[in-house]
């Protein structure tokens, strides 16, 4: 597989310099750079990265819009950094369609996996940023994204495709479920693909916190 690439959004040169070394230490190819969400975006439209490594507070267009035409425009996936004290913001970033999301304090190791997992179509969360996470869409008022349904709900799911949502709440990888299912990975994705679909939901971790908040 050949290396992924990748696009640093933050608006402090210093950090970005030092994910670059991270990155670039660990095999992974840094394509470009952005300080801020206007950038991002047209950046990740000529350069279509594998994935945009975004930071979500930033001058003038911050993280979260900038994540959100960069998933609407299908310009690469989105892995956020984030701090502790961005729970508000780690919501809007679900709902805009990122795919993962770590700590500040994210070692290079760490990182350059989890930059790798979100290139191959897999997802990567730390789990103090999923509890958090969950717990501010439990606190959440938010108008549901799919009309017509509530938060979470399973409208005309087939039977695969129940199986495949389950598997997305446990927090299994593409890969995981095509083990587990005896079907191709291929296949896995358009059933994921689906399931989103119906549940109105932008990525898995949206998908998983919508129907935790309706099982709560």
């Amino acid at each position: 597989m050949n290396a992924p690439t990748v696009l640093l959004a933050d608006d402090h040169g210093a950090i970005r310099t030092g994910l670059r070394i991270m990155l670039e230490a660990h095999g992974i190819s840094v394509v470009g750079e952005a300080a801020d969400g206007d950038v991002a975006v047209r950046n990740a439209a000529a350069l279509r990265p594998d994935v945009v490594l975004m930071d979500l507070r930033m001058p003038g267009r911050d993280g979260i819009s900038a994540t959100r035409e960069i998933v609407e425009r299908g310009l690469g996936d989105v892995l956020v950094l984030t701090s502790f004290d961005e729970d508000d913001l780690v919501l809007g970033a679900i709902s805009a369609g990122a795919v993962g999301f770590l700590l500040k304090t994210v070692d290079a190791p760490a990182l350059a996996a989890a930059v790798r997992a979100v290139a191959a179509g897999e997802g990567a969360l730390d789990p103090r940023v999923t509890r958090r996470a969950l717990a501010a869409v439990a606190r959440s008022a938010a108008t549901p994204t799919a009309p017509r349904t509530e938060p979470g709900d399973r409208p005309e799911l087939t039977a695969r495709e129940q199986e495949i949502l389950e598997g997305i709440l446990q927090g299994w990888s593409n890969a995981q479920l095509a083990e587990r299912l005896h079907i191709s990975v291929p296949t896995v994705k358009t059933h994921v693909s689906n399931v989103l679909a119906k549940l109105g939901a932008r990525s898995r971790s949206h998908a998983a916190a919508l129907v935790r908040r309706r099982d709560a």
